[in-house]
């Protein structure tokens, strides 16, 4: 398990509210993986910046991986000796934070273009 909980930003918590309403998609957690799968995506590691952990929105890993947590967990872990971070438990947890927000941040760039659920996959895929 990468983390017990995740607490996200103000910011995210409002780029997730516009992108629940865009898209249809109710649940937290869902949009939560799709963003991380897309800064996952990025050849780039994310910058290092400190997202404050002041909303209320606040799920534990298991919500937020579901039946598939072990696969976002060796998703991250790869990630992390790909990029020569190493896989202490401290960097596995920044760094998953750093991706889901800078994750949920593009999500939300392409807000005016999102009009139902299958858009994201089009987003994924870099043709929206």
């Amino acid at each position: 398990m990468i983390v017990k909980q995740i607490r996200l930003s103000s910011k995210a918590k409002e780029q997730l509210i516009r992108l629940k309403a865009k898209t249809g998609i109710q649940q937290w957690n869902i949009l939560c993986r799709w963003a991380l799968c897309l800064s996952l995506k990025e050849p780039n590691p994310p910058m290092d910046i400190d997202y404050p952990a002041d909303s209320n929105v606040e799920m534990t890993w298991q919500v937020f991986g579901g039946e598939h947590q072990d696969i976002y967990e060796a998703l991250i872990i790869q990630r992390c000796l790909d990029d020569g971070l190493g896989t202490d438990p401290n960097v596995l947890a920044k760094q998953f934070r750093l991706h889901l927000h800078r994750g949920i941040g593009r999500l939300a760039a392409h807000g005016a273009r999102l009009k139902k659920p299958t858009d994201l996959l089009m987003v994924g895929l870099g043709e929206l």
